[in-house]
This record gives structure tokens, C-alpha cells and sequence, in this order.
């Protein structure tokens, strides 16, 4: 046959595997600013909300952590700590912050690059970047929910808050 033949390469991409619940969280220390950090222990005795995504400036990205910044008081209401975490920089995530008002901890993954997102199975190695990846860790350090959203879709909050709210029911039941 005459002619060009073309070739079509798919590039195949599969989710993540992400650390399920009942799985102890890993412990990990990640920069908040160039000068401070913050460790998953010294959150020990609450929950914690640990949110990975991908990108600071993506459209996606910054209206997932606007909704939960501006979720935070139901989030305290459960005495909870949300932190999110992507690989851009420490110096990247002050200018986001600062831009979007955001109040909880942007943690930096930046260097070794996503150490801490390879920890939780949150990690996208042909990209370079986290996913959009959820936990709710309880306050002995277990994670009692997870999930992994697409890149493209904010998950939003309802199961994270829905949780949260299982997390107290636990506590008043166990109280």
C-alpha cells in the first residue's frame, strides 16, 4: 500500500493504588514554609484530613482547596486538622495560599519529589505529580477512609465530612 501509515500511540494511565483503610498512616515531616514543618505525629491525638492533589494554579486544584478552606469550621467541629499536600514548592504554595486565602497547612512534597505522596500510594510517576488522593487518618494515626478522585474532578467534601462524622460517632459510642 502507498502511502503513509500512522501510528497511534494511547497512552495508557492507571489509577494509583492508595492506602486503604485500617492501614497505620505513615509517618512523615513536610515543609509549610522555608523555615517550618510539620510531622503527621505532632498531629497524634486528632484527626487529620490529608489531602494530595496534583497542581497549586490548576482551575481544579484551586477550587478543591477554596471549598475546603471554606469548609474548615465544620472540619474543627470534628476537632480535625486538614492539610493538604502537592509537589510544587514551598515558595509556590505561599503565593497560592496568599492568593486563595486559604487557612490550613499547604504542605511542600517538593524535594525528594513526592516522597510522602509515594508513601500513600498517592504518587504519579509518569507525570511528576501527586494525585488527587484523600484520607481521614483518626487520632491514633489509623486511616479510616480514602479515596482517589481523577485528576480532572474535584471530589468535593461530602465524604470526607461523612467520615468525620463516622470518627465521632466512634468516640461518643467508645466515650
Amino acid at each position: 500500500m502507498l502511502g503513509c501509515a500512522s501510528e497511534y500511540v494511547v497512552k495508557e494511565y492507571r489509577l494509583s493504588t492508595i492506602l486503604a483503610e485500617g492501614t497505620v498512616a505513615p509517618d512523615f515531616k513536610l515543609k509549610t514554609t522555608p523555615d517550618q514543618t510539620i510531622s503527621l505525629a505532632e498531629l497524634k491525638g486528632r484527626p487529620v484530613v490529608l489531602a494530595f492533589y496534583p497542581a497549586d494554579w490548576s482551575p481544579v486544584c484551586g477550587d478543591q482547596m477554596a471549598l475546603y478552606n471554606e469548609l474548615l469550621p465544620e472540619f474543627r467541629k470534628h476537632n480535625a486538622e486538614l492539610l493538604g499536600v502537592s509537589v510544587d514548592g514551598v515558595w509556590c504554595h505561599a503565593a497560592f495560599a496568599k492568593d486563595r486565602n486559604l487557612h490550613f497547612p499547604v504542605l511542600s512534597d517538593f524535594e525528594p519529589k513526592g516522597e510522602v505522596s509515594k508513601l500513600y500510594g498517592a504518587y504519579r510517576e509518569e507525570d511528576g505529580f501527586s494525585e488527587r488522593a484523600l484520607f481521614v487518618i483518626d487520632k491514633d494515626g489509623v486511616i479510616q477512609w480514602s479515596f482517589l478522585s481523577p485528576v480532572g474532578i474535584n471530589p468535593g467534601a461530602d465524604g470526607i465530612l461523612e467520615a468525620l462524622e463516622n470518627l465521632s460517632k466512634k468516640v461518643t459510642r467508645a466515650a
